[in-house]
């Protein structure tokens, strides 16, 4: 049984089509990635799973229950967390109290109840040590990090990433791919978008190519980017 379905889901703004007809599942404990052009409508799709955009039409299945109409808050207590391509911490409250309000609101959590888990994330995400310092003084590595633990705070299912390996270093990109392989070790569902393709081939089992909002193919990533259509795309060369 998938935890997570689409079902021919599609949605429009005005005359422009961003995502069409759009179909696959991700099966509980697997690591799915999507890569695709700028404007193939990944985010918007990641937008629809978490109701923050409602489809227009098709059908979106989470943990066998179906949740194309459910608000975005009913989704990440259900077990949708997520991370934005842009970190958006509370940027006056510290890192442990970002957890906190993430534990609080994505997994209805009593302060007391979390804090034991939000200190394990803070110590698996590698910041603990900047537990009481506020969100605006870290780097961007570490907004990155935090990003992440606050979705890990919801106490997600599914953990959708948004191009968080996005901006940085080579080597602060290995020390977050890391971190992410280690959360997926722990059973942890994922769906990954992202541009740094050896980053995103060292965790996931199966890639997802979408083009103008379509889905082109979907497999191993050794088939996917063997493709020369999928390369044609993405790298917008005939090849």
């Amino acid at each position: 049984m998938p935890i997570l379905e689409l079902r021919n889901v599609s949605k429009t703004f005005g005359a422009l089509k961003v995502t069409q007809d759009v179909s696959f599942s991700l099966a509980a404990g697997e690591a799915l990635g999507i890569i695709g052009p700028n404007g193939a409508g990944k985010s918007t799709l990641f937008n629809l799973i978490t109701g923050n955009v409602a489809a227009d039409a098709g059908t979106i299945l989470f943990d066998d229950r179906d949740v194309t109409k459910a608000p975005p808050m009913q989704r990440c207590m259900a077990g949708v967390g997520r991370t934005f391509q842009i970190p958006q911490p509370f940027a006056k409250l510290t890192v442990f109290e970002n957890l906190l309000v993430a534990a609080g609101f994505g997994a209805a959590q009593t302060e007391r109840d979390a804090t034991d888990r939000c200190a394990e994330i803070l110590e698996d995400t590698g910041l603990v040590k900047r537990a009481n310092a506020p969100a605006s003084t870290l780097s961007l590595l570490q907004r990155k990090r935090l990003e992440l633990a606050r979705a890990l705070a919801t106490d997600p299912k599914v953990l959708l990433l948004d191009e968080i390996a996005g901006g940085l270093t080579e080597g602060e990109c290995e020390a977050l791919v890391e971190t992410i392989r280690a959360v997926h070790a722990r059973g942890v569902s994922i769906v990954w978008i992202e541009h740094v393709l050896h980053a995103l081939n060292s965790v996931v089992q199966r890639l997802l190519v979408l083009d103008f909002g379509k889905v082109i193919g979907i497999g191993a990533p050794e088939e996917i980017m063997g493709s020369t259509e999928v390369r044609e795309i993405y790298l917008g060369i005939k090849v």
